[in-house]
């Protein structure tokens, strides 16, 4: 019951502080963990146009905790499974990034970002 009153009483004394609380929360909690982000800035250095979308998509994926594949797909409406990987694909279709994701361990791993053409060859798959 005391620690009730003192969160309370804090809330009542310091509502700047709670408020900032949340805001750096929101700000710097990291829910899932992604291996790695140099893949992705590899692969943006080949292909400049794809930077904005591959940064929305980390942004999105790494403030977002994930715990089936269905609350993947309200996310991302356009996520492919196949096998154990899951496909998104980025930039209208232009790119494809495949990933395989740990719901439990709440970790995203890179294996590979290709271009529509370099998916289609099925190199991948291997």
């Amino acid at each position: 019951m005391y620690f009730g009153v003192k969160k309370i009483t804090r809330r009542i004394l310091f509502p700047r502080l709670t408020a900032l609380a949340q805001y750096l929360k929101l700000r710097y909690n990291i829910c899932v963990h992604i291996i790695s982000r140099k893949a992705l800035i590899q692969f943006w250095g080949k292909h400049p146009d794809s930077e904005t979308p591959l940064t929305r998509w980390y942004k999105v994926v790494e403030k977002t905790d994930f715990h089936s594949f269905v609350e993947l797909r309200t996310v991302f409406p356009s996520v492919d499974r196949v096998n154990d990987l899951f496909i998104f694909n980025i930039a209208g279709n232009k790119y494809r990034l495949i990933t395989s994701i740990h719901f439990n361990r709440s970790k995203v791993y890179i294996r590979h970002i290709l271009t529509h053409k370099e998916y289609d060859r099925g190199d991948w798959k291997k």
